[in-house]
């Protein structure tokens, strides 16, 4: 059961795999920091019941703060998505890559198969007529 995987492994272009894991690790560093080292932005409050009550001019500004806080916030997270989707597209073009290669590798295996019996045959046939031949 281990020696199909082990053929498989040996067929894949580990020098290729290996010279882009240091794009691919930037990228998913990158993409861990801004995730996971941004705390949410603050979003202000609107003042408590409590106390007096605001002026229009004093609502339209933390109407305006909270839209700027808002956009920012999703300014944040258009940037992590166009780096999540950078590092996407590396990781498919990395999958396509290995696919067309164990396809390659597919079909090369197939010819020698092919190549293995024609010879196996041959061979047969050759065998077989030597030890049918009259000896003289």
């Amino acid at each position: 059961m281990v020696a199909p995987w082990l053929a498989v492994l040996q067929h894949v272009p580990w020098s290729e795999v290996i010279s882009n894991a240091p794009k691919l690790a930037d990228g998913a560093r990158k993409l861990w920091n801004t995730v996971s080292g941004q705390p949410p932005a603050p979003v202000p409050t609107a003042p408590p019941d409590s106390t007096l009550p605001a002026t229009p001019a004093e609502v339209i500004g933390a109407l305006e703060a909270r839209i700027a806080a808002l956009e920012a916030g999703t300014a944040g997270l258009q940037a992590q998505m166009r780096e999540s989707t950078a590092l996407i597209k590396s990781l498919a073009d990395q999958n396509t890559q290995l696919i067309q290669r164990a396809e390659a590798n597919r079909r090369r295996t197939v010819w020698l198969a092919a190549l293995a019996v024609v010879a196996t045959v041959l061979a047969v046939a050759g065998l077989v007529l030597v030890l049918t031949r009259p000896m003289a």
